[in-house]
């Protein structure tokens, strides 16, 4: 048995028109499986056409992350065009705001908990309910090297990263002997539209930053794609719980 063949798979990944998500949902559609990719603008079905123009077989979906209601709403019209089956579900939206820790507004604060925590709750539980009734199923996170550490000027997105790992280490231990592994993958710094600020040679934190990774480089969604793979595939099915971060090595130097 090839232990990473995930050929003829049926996935779900959320934040898939671009940067992270984006290399993400590639890299499964490259391996053979059918793919829903979530986007928050109408850019999501011009991406899942370009996909199905390479030969993929791949759908676009439009939801609001913000609203538990949609995000329902999305999830089952995902699993409508999957034909009422899943079998990997990747969470790899997100949003940021910056702003030091005294004058982040409540507002901000809200929002960012509301898509990059609890709307990430809202999709494995769903999916947990489908996994569960067949005894098998692939859940991917997507943490942040900032679960390990705080970061600057960001406390929202810190706290959610943090209860995005703290969320897959639970789900595991609930699901992990029924079938489900939930894993994450804690990206490091990734050149991405997220992080444009990060990445103006201008700001001193971009020297620090790069100085410090030992790969001497920045992450793109291309790196993403070995993990995601790995633990979508039963070369991990032992695996459960687990935050892997795919920095270059950032955190142990």
């Amino acid at each position: 048995m090839d232990l990473f063949d995930i050929k003829g798979k049926k996935a779900i990944v959320t934040g898939g028109t671009r940067g992270l998500g984006y290399g993400m949902a590639e890299g499964l559609l490259e391996a053979g499986c059918e793919v829903v990719i979530i986007g928050t603008s109408e850019k999501v079905y011009q991406v899942a056409e370009s996909f199905c123009a390479q030969g993929f077989t791949c759908h676009g979906v439009k939801a609001d992350f913000s609203s538990q209601q949609d995000t329902l709403r999305c999830f089952a019209e995902c699993v409508e065009k999957l034909g009422g089956e899943l079998d990997i579900l990747v969470n790899a939206h997100g949003i940021q705001r910056r702003y030091s820790a005294e004058e982040f507004p409540l507002e901000d604060w809200d929002l960012v908990l509301n898509v990059n925590l609890n709307s990430i709750f809202v999709l494995c539980r769903e999916a947990g309910k489908l996994m569960l009734k067949k005894g098998y199923g692939k859940i991917i996170n997507v943490a942040s090297i900032n679960a390990f550490f705080g970061g600057q000027t960001i406390p929202a997105y810190a706290a959610a990263k943090g209860g995005v790992a703290q969320l897959t280490k639970e789900l595991s231990n609930d699901w992990m002997g029924r079938g489900i592994n939930v894993n994450a993958i804690a990206p490091g710094y990734m050149a991405t539209a997220m992080n444009e600020a990060l990445l103006d040679p201008a700001n001193p934190r971009y020297a620090q930053i790069t100085e410090r990774i030992p790969a001497g480089r920045w992450g793109t969604g291309e790196y993403m794609k070995g993990p995601c793979i790995f633990l979508a595939s039963h070369a991990s099915d032992y695996l459960g719980g687990a935050i892997i971060p795919v920095d270059g090595g950032y955190l142990v130097k």
